[in-house]
């Protein structure tokens, strides 16, 4: 993984952003209308700390690998989305070590997720703890785990 550059993602990054979440695998089936017409809009990538994982294979500023958006003052784990050509690398593994670096040097003690039930498993192996279940609402027809990462 050494070919990997975390960098912070610009309002340039949002259309690849946007490909990335509408196109991935987790959101078929039953959660497709979580990503349907889903945007990460350029005003969102320069609001939030949205960073994004880039492989130095693709001209072009490198290929985007997978990214995450911190909502720092909601302590909160916004967006977390590996492609899924990357996925098993270690990518997701090592935005969440950044993710939780950038929180401890926000402040932060710990950030809140509510995540996408497949992903649940991802969240724990790299270090969250289970603190409850987020009932549905909207246009999500499901529970969804809540939990949170101690970066204290």
């Amino acid at each position: 993984m050494s070919d990997i550059t975390i960098r912070r993602a610009t309002a340039d990054d949002s259309r690849r952003l946007t490909r990335l979440v509408r196109g991935s695998r987790a959101y078929r089936g039953d959660y497709a209308a979580m990503v349907e017409g889903y945007q990460v809009g350029g005003p969102y990538i320069e609001h939030h700390p949205v960073f994004v994982a880039v492989g130095e294979s693709e001209k072009g500023g490198g290929k985007m690998l997978g990214f995450y958006a911190l909502l720092v003052d909601e302590a909160e784990l916004d967006l977390a989305f590996v492609a899924d050509g990357a996925q098993g690398l270690g990518i997701g593994r090592l935005l969440m070590e950044h993710m939780t670096g950038q929180a401890k040097d926000a402040g932060l003690g710990s950030v809140r997720v509510v995540a996408h039930p497949p992903a649940e498993e991802f969240y724990l192996r790299t270090g969250a703890v289970r603190t409850g279940t987020v009932p549905p609402s909207g246009r999500i027809h499901w529970e969804r785990p809540e939990l949170r990462y101690d970066v204290a």
